[in-house]
């Protein structure tokens, strides 16, 4: 089985007083799938979660899927 390295972030929902949104990283392959038919994506940090919305450049991203991503990419 090939795991796919290409990702999309994707943002958690936080209160208002919990601090900023954070993206996280997902399969590129389950993006569509989960937008259209609501189905769960599991972010490479192990968070579960519909994708509901793209991130902008210069958005925060999860640190923890961060390192996972770079010490693939690296």
């Amino acid at each position: 089985m090939t795991v796919s390295t290409e990702v999309l972030e994707r943002p958690e929902v936080k209160d208002a007083d919990t601090g900023p949104e954070m993206f996280h990283y997902v399969r590129k392959d389950k993006i569509a799938e989960s937008a259209v038919m609501g189905t769960f994506v599991e972010a490479l940090c192990g968070e579960k979660f519909p994708v509901t919305k793209a991130a902008k450049p210069g958005s925060p991203v999860c640190p923890k899927c961060k390192e996972i991503y770079d010490s693939w990419a690296g």
